[in-house]
């Protein structure tokens, strides 16, 4: 992935936004990162500006990740943009969800920059 690509994370806690953001940074070198407290934010993101990949949380007000997953990819202009879900709930049920839904990657927290590390490294190498 370029350094100039943009990514989109959504999540409702500023915390964990930063959290991600500090480790796309840090370990990727990068610095295009826009944020959205919920999936309505960030479907509004996904109509203004060109994004090249979401990082978007589970559980949120206004519109779930796996809400706004589905939109995603019914959309035929976004349908192909790597959307990786973070979740606090590991449940078989909601990754068979978001796998029928089409998510590129999942990761469950709590995670270490590794582990996020590892999952993006994998979804940038399939994208060059």
């Amino acid at each position: 992935m370029a350094k100039d690509s943009c990514i989109l994370i959504v999540d409702d806690f500023p915390i964990m936004r930063g959290i991600i953001r500090r480790m796309l940074t840090k370990r990727f070198n990068l610095n295009n990162i826009i944020e959205a407290d919920d999936g309505v934010a960030a479907w509004e993101i996904l109509h203004q500006k060109k994004v090249d990949l979401i990082i978007c949380d589970w559980n949120m007000p206004n519109m779930t990740g796996i809400a706004l997953l589905k939109k995603v990819r019914a959309d035929k202009n976004l349908a192909r943009l790597p959307f990786v879900m973070v979740t606090a709930e590991g449940k078989k049920e909601n990754v068979i969800e978001a796998t029928k839904a089409g998510v590129t990657g999942f990761i469950v927290k709590p995670f270490t920059a590794k582990d996020l590390g590892k999952k993006l490294s994998i979804i940038l190498q399939e994208e060059e």
